[in-house]
């Protein structure tokens, strides 16, 4: 019998955020165009070409933007943008879709690419979304995801924690936890992706004040949706004592302060049998020392026995 995930997230209040920040989510997608093109990048490095492609999470299409300045648009004859918030597709031409990551509209193996930048983070279940993406994949289907890891926003995280603690005596969890690049590669692999790779981009953004940080969160469409988040709003008090040690602890030189943001990038392909595959334990041809042209030596042998 399979286990139900549990839910972490409130994926209609995550809705509601994304489309009340749809208006003005261009002045502070940074991360969504830093993302977007790196994913376009890795794409023009991959020598074939992908018909049919879905953007998931596609918020203000910014991974549509960075294609059509790129060597790899002509890789791409159709690509399918979907997002949770109806209000985000709103305004652009193209095919949109509004869907929701964790219950994938597509039927089997019907899509040659599936990309996502800084969508999937929000889902319940992160492996279940993986496994409908890679089932919506045709055999040798390319994925290609970013996701917030475990470090983003680590100095905001602390200073909530330590601001709570000191005036209402406890710590709610006001920072959503993110999966780190160890997690992410694991997550792939269950998933059953072939041929997984997962590597980290880690951004410093540095603001005048905390409070700069705050609204280009909410900006962002990216507040706190924890299902086990507190339900009263901060107080006042502390909120101004967590900027007030965000400062203090955090502050660079000329007074600015950092936040850290993580994007971890996963990549994987739908199996095929014409990918490589490892070679099974005790099928080598040749000794390891022999192709390093070493003697081999037994692990208590001291150096300099013959």
């Amino acid at each position: 019998m399979t286990a139900t995930p549990p839910i972490l997230f409130d994926r209609d209040l995550h809705r509601r955020r994304l489309d009340r920040a749809a208006a003005g989510y261009d002045q502070a997608a940074f991360l969504k165009r830093r993302a977007a093109e790196d994913a376009v990048q890795r794409l023009e490095a991959i020598m074939r070409r992908f018909p049919v492609a879905v953007d998931l999470g596609a918020r203000n299409g910014a991974f549509a933007a960075a294609l059509a300045d790129s060597d790899a648009a002509g890789k791409i004859d159709l690509l399918v943008e979907t997002d949770l918030s109806t209000a985000m597709l709103t305004g652009r031409a193209g095919p949109r879709l509004v869907a929701d990551e964790e219950r994938l509209p597509f039927a089997a193996a019907s899509l040659d690419l599936v990309v996502s930048t800084l969508a999937l983070h929000w889902t319940n279940d992160l492996v279940g979304a993986l496994i409908q993406i890679r089932r919506a994949l045709k055999p040798d289907g390319l994925f290609i995801g970013a996701l917030l890891g475990g470090a983003t926003l680590t100095e905001l995280r602390q200073s909530l924690l330590e601001a709570e603690a000191e005036l209402s005596g406890g710590a709610g969890l006001r920072v959503s936890p993110f999966a780190d690049a160890f997690d992410a590669a694991a997550l792939l692999q269950r998933a059953g992706f072939a041929l997984p790779v997962t590597d980290v981009d880690r951004v410093t953004v540095r603001y005048a004040n905390p409070l700069e940080l705050l609204r280009d969160l909410r900006a962002m469409g990216e507040g706190n949706v924890l299902l086990d988040r507190p339900r009263k709003p901060l107080r006042r008090a502390v909120l101004l004592r967590a900027m007030d040690i965000y400062q203090a602890r955090f502050a660079q030189a000329d007074g600015r302060v950092p936040a850290t943001f993580e994007i971890v990038t996963i990549t994987g392909w739908a199996p095929h049998e014409s990918q490589q595959k490892p070679l099974k334990p005790g099928s080598a041809k040749m000794r390891l020392a022999d192709a390093l042209g070493t003697v081999e030596k037994s692990a208590g042998e001291k150096p300099g026995e013959a």
